[in-house]
């Protein structure tokens, strides 16, 4: 069985479960969230 996940998806669940562990990290994710998809956008 061949598993291909992207990245999004998977920082989604990661982020997702963060969050549900410590409240205060959304914040933060956020943050960093948009920073990188700024990154992207204008690099990309």
């Amino acid at each position: 069985m061949d598993l291909h996940l992207s990245f999004g998806p998977l920082a989604a669940l990661i982020a997702g479960i963060l969050i549900l562990v410590m409240p205060r990290l959304l914040n933060y994710i956020v943050a960093l969230y948009l920073i990188v998809i700024g990154i992207v956008g204008i690099f990309g």
